[in-house]
Order: C-alpha cells, then sequence, then structure tokens
C-alpha cells in the first residue's frame, strides 16, 4: 500500500532574532569569563544562522516589562526565569504554534475535512502540559472527539520520524485513516547566559517553530499527494550517549551538544545509511549524490559539513538544508519538515532549470518521481532516515518560499 503525505505547512512565531544582535548580547553579560565571551563570538559566528524566531516576545529591544522575565533592556541582562515560568510560557504559546500548524496544513489539504482526520501525533520536546498540544488542537480545530491522539514528548531533534513512520503505520493498518502530524518546539524558552561551551553552542542554535503534515492512503482526486513514505530506518550509534542529551533544570532545560558530536556523526554516517538504502534496490552500490535530493536535519553547520564531506555531495543538494538554518535555526524536530518543504518547493527538472543541478544520475522511481532521502540526529546518539518520493509539482520555484506565505513573518530587527 503506498502511503501519501497531502500537505506540509510551516510556522513561526512573530518575533526574529538577528544572529549578529543577539551575539552582542550574550557577550556582553557580566557573568561571562573572557573564554566564555570569546565562545560567545565563536559560536554565534560560525553557526551560519542570519536570523532565528521565538515565542518570547519579551526579547525584542522594543519591549518594555515592569517585571521582565528573560531579559531587561534597560540594564541588557539577560535574566534566568525557573523551569516553571518557562514552561507556563511554552504551555499558552507552542498551543499558538501547534493550532496554526495543524489549521494551515488542513486548509491546504483540498477534500479533507477537519472532522475526517482519524489520528493525531503531536511532538514537542520543549515543554510539558496537559491537557496537552493534541486536545488543543482537537478543540481549536473541530476535529472529531474520538479522534485517536498520541503525543511524542521530550525524544528531540529526530522525533518527526518516529511521527511520520507512526503516521505510515496507521494507514498501512486503516486504508481509510488520514492521520495529522504536528511538530512544535520552542527552544528559545531555555537558552540563557554561561560560560559552558554546550550551553553557548545551544544558544547560538536553537530557535522557535512548527510543522504540519497530513498522511492518507485514501485516493483523494482534488488533492494531489506531495510524497510518498517509502521507508524509515532507526540506528543508534556505538558511542556517542553522553554528547548529545536534553535534561531538565531548575531555570530550565539544559542542552549537552558536545563538540565531537560533527565527528561522531562522520564515523558513524554511512552505516547508519546502509539499513535504509537497503530496502530499494534500485539505491544499492548508488553513488549517494545521485539520489537528487537530501533533506538533512541541520543541527549544525559543523553537522552539514561533516555529511557533505563524508557523502561526496554536492553544494546545491546542501543548499535546502543550509538555507533552513540560515534563515530559522535549529527548531528541534520541526526542522527537518522545514527542509523537506523547501525541497517541496524547488522547482521540478525541465520546469525553468536544465535538471542538472545535483549532479550524476539522479535516482528517480519507477515513476520518474524524485528520491529524497532524509536524515535527522538526536540525543542517544540516535540517527533516524527516511526515503520520500516527491511526485507533485512545487507550488513555489524558491527558496523563499516559507517567507513568501501567509502568516510567515519576514525578518524585523529584535536584541536577542
Amino acid at each position: 500500500m503506498t502511503v501519501y503525505l497531502r500537505s506540509l505547512e510551516t510556522a513561526v512565531p512573530p518575533t526574529v532574532l538577528i544572529q549578529s544582535e543577539a551575539r552582542d548580547v550574550f557577550a556582553a553579560q557580566p557573568g561571562l569569563s573572557r573564554l566564555g565571551s570569546r565562545l560567545v563570538s565563536t559560536c554565534f559566528d560560525s553557526a551560519a544562522i542570519d536570523t532565528r524566531y521565538t515565542a518570547v516576545g519579551e526579547l525584542t529591544t522594543g519591549s518594555r516589562s515592569e517585571n521582565p522575565q528573560f531579559f531587561d533592556p534597560a540594564t541588557g541582562l539577560l535574566l534566568s526565569p525557573s523551569t516553571k515560568v518557562r514552561n507556563d510560557i511554552f504551555a499558552a504559546e507552542a498551543s499558538k504554534l501547534f493550532i496554526e500548524a495543524a489549521d494551515k496544513a488542513l486548509a491546504a489539504c483540498q477534500g479533507i475535512e477537519a472532522r475526517e482526520i482519524t489520528h493525531l501525533v503531536t511532538v514537542s520536546c520543549t515543554g510539558f502540559f496537559n491537557p496537552g498540544p493534541d486536545y488543543k488542537i482537537v478543540r481549536a480545530l473541530g476535529l472529531n472527539p474520538s479522534v485517536q491522539r498520541y503525543h511524542l514528548g521530550f525524544m528531540g531533534c529526530y522525533a518527526a520520524f518516529p511521527a511520520l513512520r507512526a503516521a505510515k503505520s496507521f494507514c498501512d493498518a486503516d486504508p481509510e485513516a488520514v492521520v495529522l502530524v504536528v511538530c512544535a518546539e520552542l527552544c528559545s524558552l531555555h537558552v540563557r547566559t554561561s560560560n559552558d561551551p554546550d550551553t553557548i553552542m545551544g544558544s547560538a542554535l536553537f530557535a522557535d517553530g512548527a510543522a504540519a503534515a497530513i498522511i492518507s492512503a485514501r485516493d483523494i482526486p482534488d488533492q494531489p499527494a506531495l510524497l510518498t513514505l517509502d521507508h524509515f530506518e532507526t540506528v543508534l550509534t556505538p558511542v556517542g550517549e553522553e554528547a548529545m542529551a536534553w535534561n531538565i533544570g531548575d531555570e530550565g532545560f539544559e542542552m549537552v551538544l558536545g563538540t565531537y558530536v560533527p565527528h561522531i556523526i562522520d564515523d558513524h554516517i554511512i552505516g547508519a545509511l546502509e539499513p535504509l538504502l537497503s530496502r530499494d534496490a534500485s539505491l544499492l552500490g548508488l553513488p549517494y549524490r545521485d539520489i537528487r535530493h537530501w533533506a538533512i536535519h541541520p543541527g549544525g553547520r559543523s553537522i552539514l559539513d561533516k555529511v557533505q564531506s563524508r557523502l561526496e555531495l554536492s553544494d546545491e543538494q546542501l543548499i535546502p538544508a543550509r538555507e533552513t538554518l540560515r534563515n530559522y535555526g535549529n527548531m528541534s524536530s520541526a526542522t527537518v519538515l522545514f527542509v523537506i518543504r523547501h525541497i517541496l518547493d524547488l522547482p521540478a527538472p525541465g520546469a525553468g532549470t536544465d535538471g542538472a543541478d545535483t549532479g550524476g544520475a539522479l535516482a528517480a522511481d519507477d515513476e520518474g518521481g524524485e528520491r529524497i532521502c532524509s536524515m535527522a540526529f538526536g540525543p542517544g546518539l540516535t540517527v533516524e532516515t527516511a526515503l520520500f518520493t516527491k511526485i507533485t509539482a512545487p507550488r513555489a520555484a524558491s527558496g523563499e518560499a516559507d517567507l513568501q506565505r501567509p502568516g510567515v513573518p519576514r525578518p524585523a530587527s529584535a536584541l536577542a
């Protein structure tokens, strides 16, 4: 049975972070050591990020509050709210992003009504509340009260793949199933000033965003599918358990993103891809760059550099990942869906391009669809991989498609 992704939409909160301005604020904090100050400059400048988005409106230069909790513009000080304060904001602001992304995915899927959704899968690792985001979506969008609801919590940056894999399983088991998957993360809630290199790296990389998709095996004449969901695999690397982690502290969640992570990925990415590519005989022995599209979770610039070098991919094949990182930062589980959305918005070969942008034979399925190999990395160290086939014409012909969509703000100056 073929399972299709029918729509894929993204959403970000309204406040934009300008990377250079955020760097200056973090570098000016009085508690930093001389080494810490140098690390802030290095991490922020080398992150290959221009802008990120945050749900914490207080972080803008123009914000004014009688009782600031995250940033005091009068003194320039970053503050340290408790985990409860941060989580209360998550409950309020993440709900908005979950609902916005889900609403956009439903609106984009002609032929499917809200009450036809049979399964709802929500994903987040940046906060908790109950009744949770699944409940909020059901109530806000008028889903059937009997919809089957599942929440994947605290899995990290790779969690979109277990969610999509679950959706595919539901559809394989029931051809009439219609699954709504929604990932929303407010990573910026947990940034803080510190001399710790892992904490500094997290402050330089992480941001907020959401993405939602509708998956079904149904034949929907009015809604051409965007992708087929072909295969998924999970691999745990033999090392790296301590190199990437996500812990709960008294002043927010604490990210561990060791500098050795890119080297672990470099050493083990070939082995992690083998189980996935062995599922398709047409890909066995094929040079990696001959698979047309690569949707790689941009956990950081150095991770993308290692993946590109090890797999010998072209610069063009890394554009969706690098542009997502540049414009949005690392939004944890939602990020790889932004990368896939970028690929969907690329013009098809022959539609204003020469079709040779990635070089090589460019693997396609039997019906001529464009293959996508995707991967994301998270705590463990876990490598999630997936094969998709792009089967429809794009809606937009540039990598700026997300910024052109209604409801996605264009960059405007903010402080941190």
